[in-house]
């Protein structure tokens, strides 16, 4: 007979040892409306993709294929549409972007780790570094480093650097023979010609950068926000030469991305519809939002940029902040608190979603 579990603030996170994330209470809320605490697709899983990974269970009491294809190669062309074939070779799946993190982090040069240029931004960056010795340098700080992190768009600030101010970052921020890891698993919400302003289409200055001053620049992915589907554990990252993706797999676990995840992204790669859904609705819908909101509590400040599946608030008063976190979760529509993990109390993030459930959002929240 299941029995209750007793929840800590900081819900199942082991505060010691883990770092807080979004997306742990909707299953323990009885009248869960939409989970306005992550950074998912409001559209969810895509319908194709989804009956692909369900139907792959029939094959699962095989071992997943070693070499993670044909889904890698399908993910390659979903990244170059022209040059996969040549570009494949630099790209390596993982368990989620979390795997890939550590895993490039632990095989960085040792000495100091900074962030991105931003007040805050997604902790498991620094919290890898740190269980893997790194000095930490703090934000702002004018000192190069032998690994810098950098997420854009910047969860959960919403801050967004294009291509020439963020290689303008790399060189003022990476010391020689340094590692920069740029994460843009939130940058294909840009638009339709996101690639044009992805780091993945620049192989020549990655080459060059790593050639003339030995600087590895590696562009991680979290697939499982664009595609819904953070529950399968999908990430990638694009290395700078063929010879750091082998040096990854060297200590990759075998099989760390299962049958299921490899069938899901083989298939949803291929799902136009979902994504111009994506393009198109989701800068309304966020922008709708931010006017309801807007109009309910003038003194608040709404951050980031206008494509994003998530707004980033600052309430200016940690009471209000902490009061509205409760409103929604007693509505069945949790928000995410800028308090745990950020240490941000004033602020909360709020999730791009389907205006109906956007009202009960709004509804619960009209009661601050």
């Amino acid at each position: 007979m299941p029995t209750d579990t007793p929840i800590s603030n900081s819900g199942p996170w082991d505060a010691k040892l883990q770092q807080f994330h979004g997306g742990q209470e909707w299953a323990q809320l009885s009248n869960f409306v939409e989970d306005f605490s992550v950074t998912t697709n409001p559209f969810g899983m895509p319908s194709g993709a989804k009956l692909a990974a369900a139907h792959s269970i029939e094959h699962s009491h095989h071992y997943p294929p070693a070499d993670q294809e044909p889904a890698k190669s399908s993910l390659a062309r979903f990244l170059w549409p022209s040059e996969f074939e040549t570009e494949r070779g630099r790209l390596i799946l993982g368990n989620g972007a979390s795997e890939l993190i550590d895993l490039v982090i632990r095989m960085a040069p040792t000495g100091t780790w900074r962030p991105g240029p931003f007040y805050t931004q997604y902790k498991e960056y620094e919290r890898s570094a740190r269980n893997n010795n790194f000095t930490l340098l703090p934000p702002g700080t004018n000192d190069k480093a032998n690994v810098a992190c950098l997420v854009n768009p910047c969860n959960p600030t919403g801050d967004y650097l294009e291509l020439p101010e963020l290689k303008a970052w790399i060189s003022d921020n990476v010391l020689p023979g340094g590692y920069a890891i740029i994460d843009e698993s939130m940058q294909p919400w840009h638009s339709e010609q996101f690639r044009e302003h992805s780091l993945t289409s620049q192989r020549e200055y990655v080459e060059k950068l790593y050639r003339e001053q030995g600087i590895s620049v590696f562009v991680m992915h979290s697939w499982t926000k664009l595609w819904c589907c953070t529950g399968l554990r999908l990430g990638s990252v694009v290395c700078p030469t063929a010879e750091h993706m082998r040096a990854i797999k060297k200590i990759q676990v075998p099989w760390s991305v299962n049958t299921v995840a490899l069938a899901f992204l083989n298939a949803v790669v291929d799902d136009a519809e979902y994504l111009q859904d994506t393009w198109e609705l989701t800068p309304a819908w966020r922008k709708a939002t931010v006017d309801m909101l807007q109009t309910l509590f003038p003194d608040w400040e709404f951050h980031g940029r206008e494509f994003l599946s998530w707004i980033w608030i600052d309430t200016k008063d940690v009471g209000v902040a902490e009061r509205a976190v409760e409103l929604a979760r007693a509505a069945g529509v949790p928000v995410r608190s800028g308090g745990p993990g950020y240490n941000l109390p004033a602020f909360i993030r709020v999730a791009v979603r389907h205006p109906a459930k956007v009202d009960v959002l709004v509804g619960a929240l009209k009661a601050l």
